[in-house]
């Protein structure tokens, strides 16, 4: 896959203000599947996401977020096939968060 570094801007809603985000299409693109596995829009994912972003930009803790799960996504995989429990997901662990 080449990456040309191309950034879009997409107006999203976070904690009920709107605001934009630059992102790669490929970022974009793995939002919009962690939203469609998560059940959650990309203003919910965007709004978990950035009220646990310490002191990172909220693209940066986007970008990172996005690492995270699909890592976590991979090595979950890995136990599964390796027959190990594994620790609960990332989502797990904010799950009670959400609705908050």
């Amino acid at each position: 896959m080449l990456l040309r570094g191309m950034l879009i801007t997409r107006n999203v809603t976070i904690n009920g203000r709107r605001t934009s985000l630059r992102l790669e299409r490929e970022n974009w693109l793995a939002m919009e599947e962690i939203c469609e596995r998560e059940s959650l829009t990309s203003h919910e994912l965007c709004s978990l996401v950035d009220r646990h972003r310490a002191n990172f930009s909220r693209t940066s803790a986007v970008r990172a977020f996005i690492t995270a799960y699909f890592r976590e996504l991979a090595d979950s995989q890995t136990h599964r096939a390796l027959n190990v429990n594994a620790e609960p997901t990332l989502m797990q662990r904010l799950q009670p968060q959400i609705s908050s």
